[in-house]
């Protein structure tokens, strides 16, 4: 999910922008659906400029962990400041162009490397497989964002659904299973994504993430967040559920 306030600036040249999305209005969310951790997204409006992504997991106590975006300038400093406060990641939008770009991918997985941090990935979908072969040789873990995007493409998405499961399957990749309106924009009931997540479950189950995406920052007309939860149920089991709400992320993140 991301954090969003008003009394701090956008970067300059962002594509994404959003209201004020609070830590507050994300606890409601959380009542709703039944949620206690979770982890904060730096937005790709605020390039590295990380008050905001600091100051939630602050106010998280504890509860949350964050995922930062860095360029190979970042200094000792800088990465210790967000360790402390609950950093285990980096992230690489390769979709809106922001303050990262490819050829940043191996300098920030050798600076992040030491600290145990992972990159997480929302890139295009024919960039996922020209860069396949990078990706697996960087000394870091790799998560995947938005279901790889697999159907944003309809000529190319059984090429690209064998991308992300040769990827899965080097044991240094994970699969976030958020933002099926991303993934699948033209489907009604992202039923396309049906076979793909099942085939992923039967054969990496402890590959896989999940994530509200909230507050969806790429919609104009919000989902129902309860909705999108409940696909789990269509396409898991409950001990499945268990596994990627809970067992899975407390290890990917760091969670006690």
């Amino acid at each position: 999910m991301h954090v969003f306030d008003s009394r701090l600036p956008f970067a300059p040249g962002r594509v994404l922008k959003h209201s004020d999305a609070s830590m507050d209005d994300y606890r409601l969310l959380q009542e709703r659906l039944g949620l206690e951790r979770h982890v904060i997204v730096q937005p790709s409006g605020y390039g590295r400029d990380h008050r905001v992504l600091l100051g939630s997991l602050r106010a998280s106590r504890g509860r949350a962990k964050g995922i930062a975006v860095i360029d190979p300038s970042a200094t000792a400093e800088e990465l210790e400041v967000l360790r402390a406060n609950g950093v285990v990641g980096v992230r690489f939008n390769l979709v809106q162009a922001g303050a990262t770009d490819e050829s940043m991918l191996e300098d920030v997985a050798r600076l992040i490397q030491p600290l145990g941090w992972h990159i997480q990935l929302h890139l295009p979908t024919a960039d996922l497989a020209r860069l396949e072969e990078r990706l697996l040789a960087l000394p870091v873990p790799i998560v995947l964002d938005h279901f790889a995007r697999v159907h944003v493409d309809a000529p190319v998405a059984n090429h690209a659904e064998a991308t992300a499961w040769r990827l899965l399957r080097s044991g240094k990749v994970w699969l976030k299973l958020s933002a099926p309106y991303i993934a699948s924009p033209r489907s009604s009931a992202y039923e396309d994504l049906d076979v793909f997540v099942r085939r992923l479950a039967d054969s990496h189950l402890d590959r896989l993430l999940w994530g509200t995406d909230w507050p969806h920052v790429t919609e104009s007309r919000k989902p129902d967040d309860a909705v999108l939860m409940n696909l789990l149920g269509r396409w898991l089991s409950q001990d499945e559920i268990r596994q990627v709400l809970v067992a899975n992320p407390a290890m990917r993140y760091g969670f006690a």
